[in-house]
Formats: structure tokens, C-alpha cells, sequence
């Protein structure tokens, strides 16, 4: 006997469900295990993950995350899973394999959203485990993680207040070693969201303006106030949106006579995670080798 993959407790996961308005995901872990490995020999339950969870509530719970990113499952609130109308037209099929999930429109729409060139180039579920070392594998576990939080972390900065999105940009630009940041008025501002200092002693100004847009592409007209709000005292601003650019605001920002960068959803998270904001450190893993150099003879 052994522990499930974690695309086995898919059915499981949408089962327990379908019995219940919601779910903490504490708990939906535990009816799924209890419900369905109950019969798995006791070491196997017991078995822990290198970082010293329970192995299999982890892969329920991994399963539960792979659900949500097909839209088979809802988080309606924080820690509570809830299955969706899609959810409950899989339990009438009665089989939901990795294949199938990592075919659905939803599910590639989700991965492709944050996903960066190096990130689209290793992929967990294509890796040939008999051919890959096990620093290939290291390597795409740790690229499957990554997606996943950075994926949440897009979600999340779709629902918060607008105006504190306007101020998690200043905080990331604060992070990334600009200097301090002034929050502009939240009316009237034409435009511009905050202003940051360049450099520590506040020689060179940068303008703000963060978009927290769901669907929505910033347009050109977007970019076109944004230039007509800055000031002489600079021509440099960044714009930031949690969607993404059409073609002609591209255009538009190329062209201009300022210097402006555009940062859409994806490379903002990719910052964001690269400089801790919005995300900590869960575990920690150390990869040890021989040291030679100790065994040397003097």
C-alpha cells in the first residue's frame, strides 16, 4: 500500500464538498483523510514531509489548490473551500484525472497568468521523473510552488481596496531601494498615486500610478493622462497594473517623451515575491554536499 499522489484525492477533495456549504482547509484535510485513507497502515499516516508536515494532509491539500486553479473549487473567504457548479459537474462524470485538469481552459488561463519565460520552461507535471536529477526536480517542485503563490498573490491584490493597492506600490518600490514615498491626495490627483525619490537624498523624483484592474487592459488614454499629470520637476514615472497593457498604451509609453515603465500583473508579482512583500518565508530547505576539502590530508 501506498500514500496517494495528489491528483488521486481530486474526487475525494470535491466529495466531502458537496456535503457541506464550506470548509476550513484544515478540516476538509482531515474528512478526506479520515473518510477515504483511513485504512492506509498507521506509519503511512503518520509519514512527514522533509519540513516536517503530514505528508498526506499536504497532497490533499496540494490537490484542493490544483482544484481551485481549474475553478473546480472557490475560496469564498479566507481558509474556506467551497466547491463550485463546475465542481459538481465532475462528481457527475466521476473521474477527474491530472490530464483532464491540466487541460482545462481554466486551469491554463491560470497557470499562464503570472508565469515568467524561465518559469514556462519547467514544468512539475511534464518533468520525466525516471530521466530528471534530482536537482531537475528540486527545481521544477520549487517552479510549481512559486506560480502557485505568486498566482494567490495576483488574486488577492484584484480584491483589496484600491487605495491600499496604490500604497503596496510604494511599499515594493520602497523595498526594491528607492527612496521615501509621498502618498498624493485621494481626489484631485490627476492622475498621479504617489511620488518616490529616485535616490535616497531625493535628487530625481519618480511619478506613481498603480491600476487595480480585474479584466480590464490599461488603454492608451490611461497612459496619455498619466504623462499630461506629471510635472515639470520630472520625466520619469512607472504605471503598475494588476492586468495588463493594450497595444496602443505600449505604443504610447514608448513614444513619449518621458520615461515611463510599465509593470502589468505578472512582473508585478514577480517583484513583489522577489522582494518579500505580500509573501513570507514558509520553509526553508538546505542541499548539502561532501566536503572534500575536510577528508584532505595536511
Amino acid at each position: 500500500m501506498e500514500l496517494p499522489k495528489y491528483h488521486e484525492t481530486f474526487v475525494p477533495v470535491l466529495e466531502i464538498l458537496n456535503t457541506v456549504d464550506s470548509l476550513s482547509s484544515r478540516e476538509l484535510s482531515s474528512q478526506v483523510r479520515d473518510n477515504y485513507y483511513s485504512d492506509l497502515p498507521q506509519e503511512l499516516l503518520n509519514k512527514k514531509t522533509s519540513s516536517g508536515s503530514n505528508t498526506l494532509l499536504d497532497r490533499i491539500l496540494w490537490g484542493k489548490s490544483y482544484l481551485k486553479m481549474a475553478k473546480f473549487v472557490s475560496y469564498p473567504k479566507r481558509g474556506v473551500v467551497q466547491i463550485t457548479e463546475k465542481g459538481k459537474l465532475i462528481l457527475e462524470i466521476g473521474n477527474l484525472s491530472l490530464r483532464d485538469l491540466q487541460n482545462d481552459q481554466d486551469f491554463i488561463k491560470h497557470r499562464k497568468s503570472v508565469k515568467s519565460k524561465k518559469e514556462n520552461e519547467v514544468e512539475l507535471d511534464t518533468v520525466n521523473v525516471e530521466n530528471a536529477s534530482p536537482q531537475d526536480l528540486i527545481d521544477s517542485g520549487f517552479s510549481t510552488i512559486e506560480t502557485e503563490v505568486k498566482t494567490e498573490l495576483l488574486e488577492k491584490l484584484k480584491e483589496i481596496d484600491p487605495y491600499y493597492f496604490e500604497k503596496v506600490i510604494l511599499i515594493l518600490l520602497k523595498k526594491m531601494g528607492y527612496g521615501d514615498f509621498i502618498e498624493t491626495s485621494k481626489s484631485g490627483d490627476g492622475g498621479i498615486d504617489g511620488i518616490i525619490n529616485e535616490d535616497k537624498l531625493g535628487l530625481e523624483k519618480i511619478y506613481t500610478q498603480a491600476k487595480r484592474y480585474n479584466e480590464n487592459k490599461v488603454r492608451e488614454k490611461d497612459i496619455r493622462n498619466f504623462i499630461g499629470a506629471m510635472s515639470g520637476d520630472t520625466s520619469k514615472g512607472v504605471f503598475i497594473t494588476t492586468s495588463t497593457f493594450d497595444d496602443s498604451a505600449i505604443k504610447k509609453a514608448q513614444e513619449a517623451h518621458h520615461s515611463i515603465i510599465l509593470i502589468d500583473g505578472a512582473k508585478l508579482v514577480d517583484l513583489m515575491h522577489q522582494y518579500n512583500v505580500g509573501v513570507q518565508v514558509k520553509t526553508v530547505y538546505e542541499v548539502k554536499e561532501l566536503d572534500n576539502d575536510f577528508f584532505e590530508s595536511e
